[in-house]
């Protein structure tokens, strides 16, 4: 996952060449899509069905690469499907908020009533290239 989304890219821009500081979010959020979220951020995130972005915590980078330090379980789909999981995002709020970065799955996952999503340890990857 390397994609930056535009709000992050002008945060950074901002940050280091502008005149306005910026802040890390206190928290930051794994989001689940069927579409591809894009830089905009505007991306089908799945909707209803006990879903629910989690919260995702990075290890310290010092090679340029950032992992999620522990694995994230979702809370089972709920008197529906969530459709075809094809995209990640990790957000700044729990919901709506800012998109952060993003990226296409590996493999898309198909989740129906009753699934559960999971992302191992060390199974989402934020390479600054």
């Amino acid at each position: 996952m390397s994609a930056m989304s535009d709000y992050l890219e002008n945060k950074f821009l901002d940050h280091f060449l502008g005149t306005t500081s910026t802040s890390a979010p206190a928290a930051v959020y794994i989001g689940l899509h069927t579409a591809d979220p894009t830089d905009a951020g505007t991306g089908a995130e799945v909707s209803g069905f006990n879903y629910a972005r989690k919260s995702m915590a990075f290890d310290a980078s010092s090679s340029g690469t950032a992992s999620n330090s522990a694995a994230v379980e979702f809370s089972p789909a709920i008197g529906g499907d969530w459709g075809t999981i094809t995209h990640v995002g990790i957000w700044d709020a729990l919901t709506g908020g800012n998109l952060l970065f993003h990226s296409a799955l590996t493999t898309s996952k198909t989740i129906a009533d009753g699934d559960i999503f999971k992302v191992a340890a060390s199974g989402i990857d934020i390479t600054a290239a």
